[in-house]
């Protein structure tokens, strides 16, 4: 979807300033949402592009006001919703600092990340990679064009490169469509490339002569030109 998320190629939010030694967190609420969002992602009620689907849902003007572990509390409380594990009244309690009722400790569930189960979790590096014998569309060397589509969905074809043109530099394999991933219509094998986009052929003839963009694409969004 176009929203305000993709704000790749877009001028005006002043430059892009790095902290020297940024720390992971900047205060203990950050740890604490990022912990508990991949303790609920273990129950696998939802997949990580439903995740960005949900984050993608919060009004613009609240997502360039908040920071980022704040798009992912926002995203982990609908889904939270969503699926019926909390109310939006427990929400509004804990938000407000009241007490929640209790009956007494939880049982642990059989399907709940456990800390001996962390590290394996956190070092599942083939998560979206398939093995599935998906022939390419294109090859490394080809002139593509990426497709002018505007899905209302999860996406991850950049506003920017759309209707551009570019050449395929490296063929990364098969993985998961996030599009169709996203909304819960089957994960859809397919290769994605990285793409290498002319600056000039992004932005005009001001562009550096030089510079390229590489953009990591599915078959899905892209066309022979």
């Amino acid at each position: 979807m176009n929203g305000a998320h993709d704000l790749g190629g877009m001028h005006g939010f002043g430059p892009v300033e790095p902290e020297p030694d940024e720390p992971a967190f900047h205060a203990a609420w950050e740890r604490r949402a990022f912990g508990l969002t991949l303790a609920m992602g273990a129950w696998r009620r939802w997949n990580l592009d439903m995740s960005r689907s949900e984050r993608e849902q919060m009004p613009p003007a609240e997502y360039l006001a908040t920071t980022y572990y704040e798009h992912w509390l926002f995203g982990l409380e609908r889904l939270l919703v969503k699926h019926g594990l909390v109310s939006p009244e427990e929400i509004a309690r804990v938000r407000r600092g009241e007490p929640t009722p209790s009956s007494g400790p939880a049982a642990i569930a059989d399907d709940a990340l456990r800390p001996d189960s962390v590290p394996r979790m956190l070092g599942n590096r083939r998560a979206a990679r398939l093995d599935d014998a998906v022939a390419p569309r294109f090859h490394v060397g080809q002139i593509v064009r990426a497709r002018n589509i505007h899905p209302l969905g999860h996406t991850r074809l950049p506003r920017y490169v759309r209707g551009h043109q570019g050449a395929v530099a490296i063929d990364h394999g098969v993985f998961i469509f996030p599009d169709t991933h996203a909304a819960g219509e089957g994960t859809r094998p397919q290769h994605v490339y990285s793409v290498r986009f002319e600056a000039r052929e992004l932005w005009g003839p001001d562009a550096p002569a030089r510079d390229s963009v590489h953009v990591d694409l599915w078959d899905d969004y892209l066309e022979a030109p």
